[in-house]
């Protein structure tokens, strides 16, 4: 049977109607996923939403982007004139300042440093795994515990000082520049980014361009502001499943340090990391391994591990403990434990 000519218009018309609005319903659906994506939160459990969990969430301000025209001396080590890297470096003793005690009293702090002898090694935290820096930097949003200024002086001292200034940033753990460079971060089997249960932290993937840039800039901020060293803290992978990454781990982590020491150190800027895994491999270079929270007794066990032929100066144990075991290696303790006249 043949339908009538003005039922078919009419139905063609309805059917035209239809698919409109099922376009706009996929356009609205979309547009609400992205608004959603926000309160998205990625767990070692799975997904969920959570509208507490936002950008607004931790104190501070949205990172920006590194700039698009950052340069980042790189040096090459060919030639008659090549700059020699491989200065070398001397055993470490000396102390550390982590941010609770710049948060507290960050003048009780600068007193303490102004009474140690010349040539002290000092390790001043600059930055915190959520991304939040002490310091005035456009690299990402100030933590608001610390009074950027008084810590701005701070450096300015320690940079005109005679003491060996190094610079303690974590290097793969960062909310801030996970939530504004998703594609440099840890994905999940379903293509979102991972995020740490404990933390709320998303963790940065070390064979991507972009973290190595980042870390680069970050590097090079602290040599031209005075800094003698740099050690780049969480340098491994989270201890998860959840994340996809294709290649070898370690492998990864060692290439990454490659770049890193290549790129960024100097004959008078070395460039360290903080590992958990003292078997990582160290280039060659103006570069050391830090390890933290180990018990003493074990200390020479894990000097044997590292591989690293003078352990005395490229090895450096950071402890609250006064144990001599650590002092056949390098190693700081708090400033609070300094006694000095």
């Amino acid at each position: 049977m043949t339908l009538p000519y003005r039922t078919r218009r009419t139905l063609r018309n309805l059917g035209i109607t239809a698919l409109f609005l099922v376009l706009v319903l996929i356009l609205v659906w979309m547009v609400w996923l992205l608004w959603l994506d926000r309160y998205m939160v990625y767990t070692r459990d799975g997904a969920k939403l959570d509208f507490s969990q936002s950008a607004e969430h931790l104190s501070g301000e949205l990172a920006k982007p590194p700039e698009d025209n950052f340069t980042v001396d790189i040096y090459y080590n060919e030639g008659d004139n090549a700059l020699d890297i491989s200065t070398e470096l001397s055993k470490l003793a000396g102390y550390y300042v982590t941010r609770d005690m710049l948060a507290e009293d960050i003048s009780a702090v600068q007193a303490q440093l102004r009474k140690l002898p010349a040539q002290t090694p000092v390790l001043i935290e600059v930055k915190d795994m959520v991304g939040r820096y002490f310091y005035s930097t456009s690299l990402g949003p100030a933590y608001k515990g610390i009074d950027t200024t008084e810590m701005d002086e701070l450096i300015e001292y320690l940079a005109d000082s005679e003491l060996y200034v190094i610079a303690k940033v974590p290097a793969l753990r960062d909310y801030y520049y996970g939530l504004n460079n998703v594609p440099d971060g840890l994905p999940t089997s379903g293509g979102y980014l991972w995020m740490e249960k404990e933390t709320n932290c998303y963790w940065l993937n070390p064979a991507s361009e972009g973290t190595l840039s980042y870390l680069m800039q970050t590097a090079a901020q602290l040599k031209d502001l005075g800094f003698d060293e740099v050690v780049f803290s969480d340098f491994r992978f989270p201890d998860t499943d959840k994340i996809v990454f294709k290649g070898d781990k370690k492998e990864a982590l060692i290439t990454a340090i490659k770049s890193l020491v290549s790129v960024s150190s100097t004959d008078r800027f070395a460039v360290s990391f903080l590992v958990e895994d003292p078997t990582l491999t160290l280039p060659e270079g103006r570069t050391r391994m830090y390890l933290e929270g180990r018990n003493a007794a074990e200390a020479k066990a894990l000097a044997q591990m590292t591989g690293l032929e003078d352990t005395a100066a490229k090895l450096v144990f950071l402890t609250d403990v006064n144990d001599t075991r650590f002092d056949d290696y390098g190693a700081l303790r708090p400033i609070t434990s300094a006694e000095v006249e």
